[in-house]
């Protein structure tokens, strides 16, 4: 049973204080510090802008994290507004908008032929992946900041409140509802869910990763990432809010000041775990698993839990996206709009591209070998590495 509505505004209030507290709340020397400066480096590399876009008003004033998708050669992309908008991921050619005429705050998601963004006041709406025409609206009474998925006919959200819901996809109607366990306090952020199995994956502000029957909302398993510590609210907090990663039958999961642990996903078994504090997502390559730490840290962790190849420190305090790996190389964006490359074999940077005056909040996307860039403006573009 879904919470009720008082408990979503508590903790509405909740997460933008801690939202303040996470970026304002830092200590005087570490506000007179600002961004760490960019680092002086040799340019290795450079980038070749296939086509751009504007979307909207991007992310817009909150603290949206409102990725694209790419699915059949479409790459769909959601402003705050809310305008939704589909182009050929090859050409950039325009394919369809659409406007749901209500902020969006969580997408974009697309399965099951469909296209989904959630808005504030706890709609998830589905478009038609072809068109872009409504199929249908459905009202769950909690915020949704992440993607929704669907599988099997079965469309499975992360509210914002702790809760996963099933609704059907035809018609948008609830079929299963799982009550989760979430802390008054915790970040405005919600990590995406993913599939696997018949299952969908959702990791939780409580610091636990649950696994839920897809078609019946059954709980399978529940495997615990971060662990609370000190003496304050704030301190306590272990948000999963970074998007966690599948490899082969693998979850790897990170939560904010807490822990970095790979977990069996046929079990629920935590494998191993070591300390790290994030709340963006994950990326891999060369055998490792790639964590953006708070502090503006990269760290290449093996998966195979042989401790760390290389950290990178030189991007403190630069609020910097979640990674990507492109080529040899791992890609990050900043609060400042700055794209950095990394060598994957050793972390010095190769390459600097400024993006977007904004910022870049959401995580690069790479297929193909070409990049998808979002950023917090709207600016939306597609760029391959030079030969």
């Amino acid at each position: 049973m879904l919470r009720h509505s008082s408990m979503n505004v508590l903790r509405w209030l909740a997460a933008g204080f801690s939202l303040l507290a996470l970026f304002a709340c830092t200590s005087q020397e570490e506000k007179e510090q600002g961004p760490a400066p960019l680092p002086e480096f040799k340019q290795e590399r450079g980038f070749d802008k296939l086509w751009s876009h504007g979307i909207g008003n991007g992310q817009g004033k909150l603290y949206n994290r409102l990725t694209p998708a790419i699915h059949n050669n479409k790459i769909i992309a959601a402003a705050a507004k809310g305008v939704v908008e589909a182009y050929d991921r090859t050409s950039g050619r325009s394919l369809w908008d659409a406007d749901i005429d209500h902020p969006i705050s969580g997408g974009v998601g697309i399965g099951c032929g469909l296209v989904f963004v959630a808005s504030e006041d706890g709609r998830v709406w589905a478009l038609n992946e072809e068109s872009g025409k409504s199929a249908w609206r459905t009202q769950i009474n909690a915020q949704v900041l992440a993607p929704p998925v669907c599988d099997n006919n079965i469309v499975a959200v992360l509210t914002f409140s702790g809760d996963v819901v099933g609704l059907d996809a035809q018609t948008g109607a609830k079929k299963w509802a799982y009550a989760g366990t979430a802390p008054l306090l915790s970040l405005r952020a919600s990590s995406a869910p993913l599939l696997y199995n018949g299952a969908v994956i959702a990791g939780f502000g409580s610091g636990k990763v649950i696994a839920v029957e897809l078609e019946s909302g059954r709980p399978l398993w529940e495997a615990r990432v971060g662990v609370s510590q000190g003496s304050s609210e704030i301190e306590r907090q272990i948000d999963i809010d970074g998007d966690m990663l599948i490899d082969n039958d693998m979850l790897y999961a990170v939560s904010f000041q807490g822990r970095f642990a790979a977990i069996d996903l046929r079990s629920g078994r935590r494998l191993w775990d070591t300390t790290a504090s994030s709340y963006v997502g994950l990326s891999e390559g060369f055998g490792n698993i790639y964590v953006v730490g708070a502090s503006g840290s990269i760290t290449a962790f093996s998966k195979n839990n042989q401790g760390t190849h290389w950290e990178q420190t030189a991007l403190a305090r630069r609020q910097l996206s979640g990674s990507a790996t492109l080529g040899n190389y791992v890609v990050v964006g900043d609060v400042e709009g700055y794209l950095h490359l990394l060598s994957q074999i050793d972390g010095h940077f190769v390459a600097r591209m400024h993006f977007d005056g904004d910022g870049v909040r959401v995580a690069p996307i790479v297929v193909d070998d070409v990049m998808y860039v979002y950023g917090n403006s709207g600016k939306l573009a597609a760029y391959k590495l030079e030969k």
